[in-house]
């Protein structure tokens, strides 16, 4: 943090030069690693990089009650002030295009530039969800042939294309069971979510009004088929049961080699199977969920069909609906009609047979900018490629797999290769290190940490995803980073604990960030 002196504000010396053994700085900047202090401590009181008019009239009557008594206490910056102030920031953020990001299960991989250029055509750019539908028939068409492909990859009958994100495509997946049940008269109010399943899937299983009821894992690190069973018991409405969520393949990296008898079983006391589909990367032009009895599952466009990662959105979760959920899909949706023209069904024209939708998700089609992305990805692609990408994704997993578990103990590596994620845990660490020491370290690597302390079901985990797009030679890197700092845990290096050294700020108290986070500006005045 920033400190002021006699002499008026500069930067603290960087955190970084006493642990990199340097001469300290004047300016707290060391080379181009640039210190930052926040806009309000570089901001002056009455400074303004626009000139702004005054307002040629009084506000009317009715608004006056809300003109401000004083100027809010806003940083004045210059505009080049404001320009290096973001770009200063920036450089401290870690991002896809400077190395890897080997977060398990989120499949943070390259965007290609093609996607980008494809999305920025003025027809697509500049589509507005107001207009005439007879002025959008190629957005509409992006959409149909989108929907094509991920019903045909998935083997499922239909598509609901609006859902924003995962979750948001699991809360229609969930809804569209209810509808389901709700249709045949039946109030079944249990989701059975196994151990090895998205944190997600129970949280929004409750926010459907479902109880959640949770089936173990065997130590093989798969879903306990025989438990399963015994909770679904004889089966019919008395059960309760709705349905099962399942991620396949699950956040140990594993594929379910049972699949399609945990859906019989389901199937058979009158459940649905709601299928994950976040890891779809996985198993993409591999393995089709429609032939293993899914009856939904949300497919995460960021994950495997590339469109951007992060920030907040923009996201895009179509989910995949099997013959027997189909008619409860929400609107709106693509639809030819007999004359070969595109157009969108509604409330306002769906017809009988689209009488059981159970609504909408969204107020207008989905997210048009990932559509066209992602369809331009799997174009590029093609049959075989998207194939490909499955078989890389599990290649490079397994090859960071082998290439550390000596090291690093791997639960499952036992019971055969893991798919698009590698598993492993702190145990064997020397005592006193843990996961979280070798994540900080990485950091000091140039690597962003990957995934740490889950799943829940191995202590100490660290969930590595190195995704299809990194080259052999980027792997090899990480890995003989990742090895160095589990021999150092292991040898007892006792500066590991006081990792990262060379961030741009030290290792945090993350639970009181987490307890008593400071997100106002507690300052006088800017400057």
């Amino acid at each position: 943090m920033n400190v002021v002196n006699a002499a008026g504000w500069r930067p603290a010396m960087g955190e970084a030069d006493a642990a990199a053994g340097g001469p300290a700085t004047s300016s707290g900047d060391r080379g181009l690693m640039l210190e930052e202090c926040l806009s309000f401590e570089l901001g002056a009181a009455g400074k303004c990089g626009v000139d702004l008019d005054e307002a040629d009239r009084a506000p009317a009557e009715g608004l006056r009650k809300f003109l401000r008594k004083a100027p809010p206490a806003l940083p004045g910056l210059t505009e080049p002030e404001t320009v290096r102030h973001y770009t200063r920031l920036s450089r401290q953020n870690y991002a896809i295009d400077l190395g890897p990001f080997p977060l398990g299960s989120c499949t943070m991989k390259h965007n290609p530039r093609l996607n980008e250029k494809v999305a920025r055509l003025p027809g697509f750019a500049d589509v507005h969800p107001l207009q005439p539908q007879k002025t959008v028939e190629g957005a509409l068409a992006v959409i149909e042939q989108l929907a094509d492909w991920l019903v045909r990859l998935t083997g499922m009958a239909s598509v609901a294309m609006s859902p924003k994100a995962g979750a948001h495509g699991e809360l229609c997946g969930l809804l569209c069971i209810r509808a389901a049940l709700d249709a045949r008269g039946e109030k079944r109010d249990v989701v059975l979510v196994p151990e090895s399943a998205h944190g997600t899937n129970p949280a929004t299983a409750a926010f459907a009004g479902f109880k959640v009821e949770s089936i173990p894992a065997t130590p093989a690190g798969r879903v306990d088929l025989e438990a399963l069973k015994a909770r679904l018991g004889a089966g019919g409405p008395e059960c309760g049961v709705a349905g099962v969520m399942i991620t396949n393949p699950n956040t140990c990296g594993l594929f379910e080699p049972e699949m399609k008898a945990i859906a019989d079983a389901v199937h058979a006391v009158g459940g649905y199977v709601y299928c994950d589909g976040a890891n779809f990367n996985a198993i993409v032009g591999k393995v089709r969920p429609g032939d293993l009895g899914v009856d939904a599952m949300h497919i995460n466009l960021h994950k495997t069909f590339s469109t951007p990662h992060g920030g907040g959105g923009p996201g895009a979760g179509p989910v995949v609906l099997s013959e027997a959920l189909a008619p409860f899909a929400p609107l709106p949706f693509v639809t030819r009609g007999a004359d070969g023209v595109l157009h969108l069904v509604d409330e306002e024209n769906a017809s009988e047979g689209h009488a059981s939708a159970f609504g909408r998700m969204v107020a207008f089609h989905g997210q048009m900018g990932m559509f066209t992305r992602a369809l331009t990805y799997i174009l590029s692609h093609g049959a075989d490629g998207l194939r490909q990408v499955a078989e890389d994704a599990v290649l490079n997993a397994n090859y960071v797999l082998r290439s550390c578990q000596d090291l690093l103990p791997a639960p499952f590596a036992a019971s055969g290769p893991c798919m698009h994620e590698a598993l492993f845990s702190d145990a064997g660490l020397a005592e006193g290190f843990s996961t979280l020491d070798i994540a900080k370290g990485l950091i000091d690597e140039g690597f962003h940490p990957m995934t740490v302390y889950f799943p829940l079901v191995v202590k100490g985990a660290m969930l590595v995803e190195p995704t299809e797009t990194e080259s052999k030679a980027g792997l090899d890197r990480f890995i003989a980073s990742l090895r160095s700092l589990a021999e150092r845990a292991k040898a007892g290096d006792q500066s590991l604990h006081s990792a990262p050294h060379f961030a741009p700020r030290r290792r945090l108290d993350e639970t009181l960030a987490a307890r008593r986070p400071v997100l106002v500006w507690q300052g006088t005045e800017p400057r």
